[in-house]
């Protein structure tokens, strides 16, 4: 029993010994295989230090090279003190400017790359990430000048990096390397957003885009981008300053939040005058007259055009930020200050009747019995009132009365453009002249009213109702073909139907359709 009771005392002291001198072996082991690990991070470190000491630099801790930027600080534009621009005069430290800038461009950076447009160059800037261990990135900028001439309502180029705006010149200068001795790309733009249009186009001035490595010095930095973009076109018809200008400006340069630059050229004091609040909402800075400023503007980024859809449309899959027509009127409705965000049900009618706008052309498609149906629509429990918006109207006036109203309704053109600023649920009633006109009513109103948010109804007129029974047989095409028109140019279904036609409307056949606008604010 005592050998036995031995041999089991000395049994868990040789197991001891053995854990003690297998832990003691290992601790040996790692401890030689840790000094060789150090060993050959040594030698490695020794290596780069002594070879390639930037890219050490750089892989190890997150830095990178950035491309040197231009002065900024405190401009003076057009005699305008706005805190955000500066003359090359000033005595500005460069080093601080630098060092400003390079923070802009590391919150641009931060934002992602959902505003910009990449079109294969010859040079480029785009955000390349460079994926790091840890899931930080690296954003590095490179020039670029692109333009796409590819799309069939507007051309739009892009520039990025050292960008120059000699004034009264027609030109918009890339600055590349004197070194690059590849062929230096240019390109002409009208910047009105109605490509083909060669009445159209006419007036507007057309700009030469081109890369260089020599441009006049910069006399003023601007420390936001620029968009460039013409007045003329078609300026002064309402339904073309929202379509051709307005929408596509909001398109542009919303994304921007205020921070950006408008460049107009073919200069209208009249026209940035009568949508003065509008381009103050888009842009905290004065507009500049590209044609009659004598300065070389410099930027970091400068849009030349304005991106446009369809006609008086925004398609969301194309806009930054996913904008629409509804985010466009809701715009709109802030930038004039209108109270109405919705149409009233008619239960909460009581204490007032459902007010109707009846958008009264004077010259052509114009009312002949406007008394009748202004009586018509009395007689249903209307508040109706009759005016019509024109180039000298107050815009923020004419804003609150449409926006006054539940239905506003009149016959096919530039007057119902108005529809913008009238509250989401309202009823547009869009009246078509004879002429086979649907399409084109459809195209500019009805579309987009929809796409507004609006309850939208059309009536056309049948041949009893147009006043082309006054200059022609009933037997003539006009009644009896009247699509065949269309096959023509277009200056011919104008003048065949839309500047010698009036509408005697048939208030007892219409009578249905203003029932109908009623029953849209029951539902």
């Amino acid at each position: 029993m005592s050998k036995e009771k031995s041999g089991a005392a000395a049994e868990p002291v040789k197991m001891g010994s053995k854990l003690k001198l297998a832990r003691n072996d290992n601790q040996s082991r790692r401890f030689r295989l840790v000094m060789l690990v150090l060993g050959c991070f040594l030698v490695t470190m020794t290596y780069l230090v002594a070879s390639k000491p930037q890219g050490l630099v750089r892989s190890s801790f997150g830095f990178g090279t950035s491309m040197p930027t231009p002065l900024s600080g405190d401009d003076v534009l057009n005699g305008d003190e706005n805190g955000r621009h500066s003359t090359a005069s000033g005595g500005e430290d460069p080093q601080n400017s630098r060092a400003s800038e390079s923070n802009d461009e590391k919150e641009r950076s931060l934002q992602g790359e959902k505003n910009a447009i990449v079109v294969d160059s010859t040079s480029q800037e785009v955000a390349r990430t460079h994926e790091l261990t840890e899931g930080e990135q690296i954003h590095t900028l490179e020039r670029k000048s692109s333009c796409d001439l590819s799309d069939e309502r507007v051309d739009i180029c892009e520039l990025y990096g050292d960008v120059r705006i000699p004034g009264n010149s027609s030109s918009v200068l890339f600055m590349e390397s004197s070194n690059n001795t590849e062929h230096k790309e240019a390109w002409r733009v009208r910047p009105y957003p109605r490509k083909g249009d060669e009445t159209c186009l006419r007036e507007v001035r057309e700009l030469t885009i081109r890369a260089t490595s020599e441009a006049p010095r910069c006399t003023v930095h601007h420390n936001v981008s620029a968009i460039v973009f013409s007045v003329s076109g078609y300026t002064g018809n309402i339904f073309h300053d929202f379509s051709d200008l307005l929408v596509p400006l909001f398109v542009t340069a919303r994304q921007f939040d205020g921070e950006v630059q408008f460049v107009v050229t073919d200069f209208r004091r009249w026209w940035i005058n009568k949508y003065r609040l509008a381009l103050r909402r888009l842009s905290k800075y004065p507009v500049m007259d590209f044609d009659g400023d004598e300065e070389v503007h410099c930027f970091k980024q400068v849009i030349v055009g304005l991106r446009a859809h369809q006609e008086f449309q925004i398609d969301p899959a194309r806009a930054p930020n996913g904008y629409t027509l509804i985010d466009f009127t809701r715009f709109i409705r802030s930038t004039y200050s209108l109270q109405r965000e919705t149409v009233n049900n008619i239960e909460d009618l009581a204490a007032r009747k459902p007010r109707l706008l009846i958008i009264a052309r004077k010259r052509t498609r114009a009312f002949t019995n406007i008394g009748e149906i202004v009586a018509m629509a009395e007689g249903l429990g209307y508040e109706v009132a009759v005016d019509e918006a024109n180039v000298s109207s107050d815009m923020a006036q004419f804003a609150r009365i449409v926006n006054s109203c539940d239905v506003m309704m009149g016959v096919h053109g530039a007057g119902l453009t108005n529809l913008v600023f009238l509250p989401p649920n309202a009823t547009i009633i869009q009246i078509v002249p004879w002429g086979g006109l649907e399409w084109m009513s459809m195209l500019d109103f009805g579309y987009p009213a929809m796409a507004m948010g609006l309850k939208y109804l059309q009536y056309s007129i049948t041949i009893e109702e147009s006043t082309l029974t006054e200059q022609y047989p009933r037997d003539h095409r006009v009644f009896t073909d009247p699509m065949s028109f269309h096959g023509s140019e277009f200056k011919v279904v104008r003048s065949t139907f839309m500047k010698t036609q009036n509408v005697k409307l048939d208030v007892n056949r219409f009578k249905s359709v203003l029932w109908e606008a009623l029953e849209n604010m029951i539902q």
